[in-house]
């Protein structure tokens, strides 16, 4: 890739069997914010979910409040807010806050809201979602740049509304709108100059749309005077590393099976279809969904992707438990120590110092026993005695 060097981040759904300790997850979810900010990791971004029981926690800016005190470099974001559950008042207030609170390191997300069993609990047509988006991205810059807003929609009134806090980030923390198959978000984001969190860039459907969802940003954009820059395009990859591929799949194999069961009842019709149709592994490794293998399978499939999308600024690497606790960690080191620098150059030069040793040492080996040779010769000489 030209351009910005690929950062690399997480993105924590969560996803959590129901039947383990919820308590211990949300902990877990902490510390591997944690874990990752010391491999070199940059970024890390919680979901927000109601219901289903998996995907635990209700309120990422709760979750980037603990992780913010626990870390001090890696970015930490909202992926995403489901922003027609919510009043975007209350929404900047807490975005704010955090802004204060992390010293700049808060990322914005939003979107329409995943689950349909969340918004059918709280009574929100679950076909106005995406509608709702689109009117609160038309106020939510003005909001969270400390600006006074007046707006009546038919599911939120602000009257001369404004935050406490102006932001520590200038003009505003970062915003970026989620976007998997349909070009609503690729609209959103251009429309506004919003960055883009493709939660779906592996998927069949996504990943077919992938460039094109980008194009559309781009042209929606320019209609409107703004740029998109391709450094704020995420892209989220399920990923599990080991030294070997099948030690990937032996670590992931229980843990995977149910994941996909609860996947295939709550992702959009066009992405299930796993559940009793074989190995689920090796169903999401042929059809391209997913990397259980080594860093090298991971180079290839973030390679994949630059050759689809082109530049684009971060791999999330999406956390979800297939494995366990320890060999879960062991997957994010192996990722960092091999993925990382490959991506970075930063053993380049390292890389041809070792080339240039291979293809020279035999003519500075024989140098260099000139040397010694002519040494002991000189001893010899000054001596006459031979040295042993």
């Amino acid at each position: 890739m030209s351009g910005a060097l690929l950062q690399h981040g997480l993105f924590i759904a969560p996803y959590h069997d129901v039947d383990e300790s919820p308590t211990i997850a949300l902990r877990r979810d902490l510390e591997i914010v944690e874990h990752v900010e010391k491999l070199g990791f940059a970024e890390a971004w919680f979901g927000e979910h109601h219901s289903t029981g998996w995907e635990t926690i209700d309120s990422p800016e709760l979750m980037i409040a603990a992780a913010a005190e626990r870390t001090s470099r890696i970015r930490l974001g909202t992926g995403v807010v489901s922003m027609p559950y919510h009043n975007p008042l209350m929404v900047a207030n807490r975005i704010l806050q955090l802004d204060h609170m992390t010293m700049g390191r808060v990322m914005f997300g939003m979107g329409p809201g995943l689950l349909p069993t969340d918004a059918e609990m709280i009574g929100v047509d679950i076909k106005s979602l995406r509608d709702k988006l689109t009117e609160v991205a038309e106020i939510i810059v003005p909001l969270l740049s400390g600006e006074e807003v007046s707006h009546v929609t038919s599911w939120y009134t602000l009257n001369k509304a404004r935050t406490h806090l102006r932001p520590y980030t200038l003009p505003h923390p970062e915003i970026v709108v989620a976007s998997a198959v349909t070009p609503s978000g690729g609209m959103l984001a251009g429309r506004h100059g919003f960055g883009m969190l493709c939660v779906a860039a592996t998927e069949t459907a996504g990943f077919d749309v992938l460039d094109e969802n980008w194009k559309v940003a781009q042209e929606v954009a320019a209609e409107h005077g703004k740029r998109m820059d391709a450094a704020s395009l995420r892209l989220v990859v399920p990923m599990h590393i080991a030294p070997t591929r099948e030690q990937a799949r032996a670590e992931v194999a229980q843990g995977l099976a149910k994941w996909v069961q609860y996947f295939d009842r709550v992702a959009p019709a066009g992405m299930r279809g796993m559940s009793g149709a074989g190995d689920p592994a090796e169903l999401l490794v042929n059809s391209g969904r997913a990397v259980i293998g080594t860093p090298a399978d991971a180079i290839t499939m973030i390679e994949r992707l630059q050759a689809k999308q082109g530049q684009f600024g971060v791999i999330l690497f999406q956390s979800h438990n297939w494995a366990e606790w320890e060999e879960t960690k062991k997957s994010y080191e192996l990722y960092a120590r091999f993925v990382m620098p490959h991506f970075s150059g930063s053993n380049r030069n390292r890389q041809d110092s070792y080339a240039a040793l291979e293809s020279n040492i035999d003519r500075l080996e024989a140098e260099r026993t000139k040397g010694a040779e002519a040494a002991f010769k000189a001893w010899e000489e000054k001596t006459g005695r031979k040295a042993e």
